[in-house]
């Protein structure tokens, strides 16, 4: 019996983990992710000018009154 309780606790204490990486995942990770790729969409589909700051230009996504701030490519 004593040998069954143990691997309770063990499997018990991976759930556990395995739930706290998930929640972590997807309340950290997820939205960082989500917003990064909506930025590159942006991005590649704006019209940029000449004001370069700090390695970002400053770009208007056609449609949108909205200034963005992309990564400057040269």
């Amino acid at each position: 019996m004593k040998e069954a309780t143990g691997e309770l606790n063990t499997t018990l204490i991976v759930v556990m983990i395995v739930g706290a990486v998930l929640a972590f995942f997807t309340l950290v990770i997820w939205p960082m992710l989500k917003n990064d790729m909506g930025n590159n969409s942006d991005c590649s589909k704006a019209v940029c000018g000449n004001n370069v700051e700090n390695g970002r230009v400053e770009c208007k996504v056609p449609g949108s009154t909205n200034t963005i701030w992309c990564p400057y490519k040269g």
